[in-house]
């Protein structure tokens, strides 16, 4: 058994052991991580949303909240990024009973990503039908515009690459099948509706629809590094979200995924100009508005 906070303690492969690729949530771990929430919420949500740097003012706007800090959640990890608050909300955003987590785990900040992405298989036991993921991204595409937001219609998973996946290890045919398909990973049928809601805001200018790329982080990408990416084809980068769609495929969601370009990314050499965090934030800050009327307003149209 693991000691966990608040006195609670989860039995972490069903048998005390830990699994050889070190991962240490089994389903039974999982479903009495998931009974201590419901237990202590009157909320059972149909729509989760992951928020992204800088737009944790999502889960502000629930009604009715119940929060839970990460630190008070039994097996949690906790989030140490500025503009990740990091709490796990409950409410009712636009009549849809909705759960948000106000800030996500990185593997840059020592997680691995198993761990990073198990809170999306807790969204999955708690009754979540559609996954939201959102994220500041740096801008690959010459044709985007700091502020532009990116519908994502498909991702390149770069850790993947190197053998590192959410879904490493064994497999438990309760979440999923051993193999699953992750073409289509984001849903169509919710990209054509957040199109169609952000027109209707006055958003068409700044509406864009390309490939995320993730990255590991949690420094930023060298110049030859990112005209690699976007040879491969991407049009934005960052360091969060495949994980926890892959994730959220394999277990069963929906998923819509949205990135707020928040820089242009530095593709000249012997140049001044350089990514930071303050200017990632500064955009969020400037543009969240718009992004909460749009993830609003599409949660409104969810039908499950």
């Amino acid at each position: 058994m693991i000691e966990v906070s608040r006195g609670m303690s989860m039995d972490v492969e069903g048998d005390g052991s830990v699994r050889e690729d070190g991962s240490t949530y089994s389903y039974e771990s999982m479903e009495s991580l998931t009974d201590y929430l419901l237990k202590r919420t009157k909320h059972r949500p149909l729509v989760g949303v992951i928020c992204g740097s800088g737009m944790g003012g999502l889960a502000d706007m629930l009604e009715d909240k119940e929060s839970f800090p990460y630190h008070e959640i039994p097996g949690f990890p906790t989030s140490t990024v500025a503009g990740h608050k990091g709490r796990l909300v409950f409410g009712v955003l636009k009549g849809v009973t909705t759960v948000c987590m106000q800030g996500r785990f990185h593997v840059y900040e020592g997680y691995s990503l198993w761990k990073c992405a198990m809170p999306v298989r807790v969204m999955k036991l708690i009754g979540v039908k559609t996954l939201i993921v959102t994220n500041a991204a740096g801008g690959l595409n010459p044709d985007f515009r700091i502020g532009d937001i990116m519908l994502i219609k498909d991702h390149i998973n770069f850790p993947g690459f190197a053998g590192d996946n959410p879904l490493r290890g064994r497999n438990d045919d309760r979440w999923g099948p051993r193999f699953p398909a992750i073409n289509n990973a984001y849903d169509i049928k919710l990209r054509n509706l957040a199109k169609e809601i952000a027109i209707d805001l006055g958003l068409g200018d700044y509406l864009r629809e390309g490939v995320y790329a993730m990255v590991g982080g949690p420094s930023y990408e060298t110049v030859s590094e990112l005209r690699a990416l976007r040879t491969l084809g991407a049009d934005a980068v960052g360091m969060s979200t495949a994980h926890e769609v892959i994730a959220a495929k394999h277990c069963g969601l929906r998923v819509f995924g949205l990135s707020l370009i928040t820089n242009e990314c530095v593709m000249e050499y012997d140049v001044q100009r350089s990514a930071n965090h303050a200017e990632v934030l500064e955009t969020s800050n400037r543009r969240k508005t718009d992004l909460e009327k749009l993830v609003t307003n599409l949660v409104a149209l969810i039908k499950h």
